[in-house]
């Protein structure tokens, strides 16, 4: 029996970067081949757009397009009279070929045809197309952003951040906040008790991380510490691997109060002191309220030393809620049916 060759020093260092060498070169693969697909896709719509206004093309020619395409090219999938319809709309919405060196051009089609089908204002396109690009959104992720209006949200919590954390740091920190953040993925009612709010949303935990935002990692629920014989639980503890920062959530299901704050800012001075290490950035805390008068909460907010944002949550998208009938109309409409009884 043959003895294996002993393996050599630095041998397991240097598989480790041929491993990292080939995954490199196959994502950089992928990518150069959807970049030419997307280049292709927008190269087919600009011709059916040009065709049907120099050379008067009607809609019908699209079916004919597809079928003689799928004839010549039977191993391609994307020919179907849908996709060059898309096609076509993808070239009118991005209209000019020097828009494929924007962030556009290195999303997958499927994400192209979400935007497409999704928003109509092309600032709102450019603006998904750039996010999605940067933060890797999947598709079931960009459609979650559009659908809850994440341009509107991101970054807009108040905080105290700029006043109690370093210049840099605190534009950091102030790109983990929402407002509102929309939880209508835990079906509950406004009614819901705060520990089944907290119970929800690590059920959930999954969608939770998805609506917070990249880069958070759940690190437990009833967070337990002892203070010199005193127990204290912090709702919702969470660890942002990018920043490497813990973040202290505390959730409240009335309207803001300014005496939330002072427990808050204890819970991010206790996580602060005990948890984190050196090479970690100041933990901030964010406060998770039904509802808030934001003027209260700015002034609530100057006369805390810890790190807070204060945000709002929905358990409906604002779009829905828009439709719905305020108190007011539904008051209005009782009295009514009341006088015609």
């Amino acid at each position: 029996m043959t003895e294996a060759a002993p393996i050599p020093s630095g041998y397991a260092a240097a598989l480790a970067d041929l491993k990292r060498q080939v995954r490199q070169a196959r994502f950089t693969a992928q990518r150069r081949v959807n970049t030419e697909l997307v280049r292709l896709y927008w190269g087919i719509g600009a011709s059916i757009l040009r065709r049907q206004e120099e050379e008067g093309w009607g809609r019908n020619v699209i079916g004919r397009l597809a079928t003689d395409l799928r004839a010549e090219f039977p191993e391609m999938k994307g020919f179907s009279p849908r996709n060059l319809a898309y096609m076509r709309a993808f070239a009118a919405a991005w209209d000019d070929e020097r828009n494929l060196q924007q962030p556009v051009a290195e999303l997958p089609w499927g994400h192209i045809t979400v935007l497409l089908d999704r928003l109509d204002d092309q600032e709102l396109r450019d603006w998904y197309a750039a996010h999605a690009a940067a933060h890797g959104w999947s598709r079931n992720v960009l459609e979650h952003q559009i659908k809850t209006g994440a341009h509107a949200r991101l970054q807009a919590a108040p905080s105290n951040f700029p006043a109690t954390l370093p210049a840099g740091d605190s534009d950091l920190a102030q790109q983990l906040t929402k407002d509102p953040y929309v939880l209508d993925f835990l079906a509950l009612d406004g009614d819901a008790k705060e520990r089944h709010l907290e119970q929800a949303l690590v059920d959930r935990i999954i969608d939770t991380l998805r609506e917070l935002g990249e880069g958070f990692a759940f690190v437990g629920r009833q967070v337990h510490f002892d203070v010199d014989g005193d127990d204290f639980y912090v709702d919702l503890l969470f660890f942002h691997v990018e920043q490497l920062r813990y973040v202290v959530i505390e959730l409240k299901t009335g309207k803001f109060k300014p005496e939330y704050l002072g427990q808050l800012g204890f819970y991010v001075a206790l996580v602060d002191d005990r948890l984190r290490r050196a090479q970690h950035a100041d933990t901030v805390g964010l406060l998770l309220v039904a509802d808030k008068n934001d003027a209260v909460v700015r002034y609530s907010l100057a006369g805390q030393q810890s790190p807070i944002g204060v945000a709002s949550y929905d358990l409906l998208p604002p779009a829905v809620q828009a439709a719905l009938p305020s108190e007011a109309d539904l008051t209005t409409a009782l009295h009514d049916i009341g006088n015609d009884s």
